[in-house]
């Protein structure tokens, strides 16, 4: 689904813009997933990991997306540089259709700017326009005190856990939080 650019200003007074994605950001997006991945173990995937991720299959998603009626995905642009990513995904099949998943990251040098409310305001206004929507869920890992703050200053409430469901390279198995939110 394509969005109108929207300019915003941050809590440090810097001006950003939320977007599509576009061809010209898939270097810095491929930049952002693998310094993301490394900042916190609350991303679901390692640097390494990252090799996965090409220009071409990041040029192709970004054409599915925008292709797409039931999917919005975009980024955050901080002085030219690739800040986060946010996508809403809603479910296609007639017995889920009513329900929505979202995922959203951003480098740590973005956090607390106010990028992930804006991020969750365009996913919910988005979500709301979707006929027979009625719910939105999320996942956070244990521990993402931050994540689940923002979470459920956006409307979201826990509904179940995924015990084990993270296992980090040190052995240590972390929870998986579900949530949800009414529409």
């Amino acid at each position: 689904m394509i969005m109108e650019d929207k300019w915003f200003t941050l809590k440090d007074g810097r001006k950003a813009l939320i977007r599509n994605p576009k061809e010209e950001d898939i270097e810095g997006m491929l930049n952002y997933l693998k310094v993301s991945a490394g900042e916190t173990e609350f991303i679901l995937r390692y640097p390494e990991e990252c090799s996965k991720y090409t220009y071409e299959g990041e040029k192709k998603l970004f054409a599915d997306w925008e292709a797409s009626e039931n999917d919005l995905a975009l980024v955050c642009l901080v002085d030219g540089e690739v800040a986060g990513n946010c996508q809403v995904r809603i479910n296609t099949n007639l017995k889920t259709r009513h329900r929505g998943s979202i995922g959203i990251a951003l480098m740590k040098k973005y956090w607390n700017l106010g990028i992930g409310s804006i991020f969750f305001e365009e996913m919910i206004a988005f979500a709301k326009e979707k006929p027979g929507v009625t719910q939105l869920e999320l996942e956070f890992i244990e521990g993402n005190i931050r994540a689940r703050a923002l979470y459920e200053k956006m409307g979201f409430r826990i509904y179940g856990v995924r015990p084990n469901a993270i296992k980090l390279k040190d052995g240590r198995l972390l929870n998986e939080y579900l949530m949800i939110k009414e529409l």
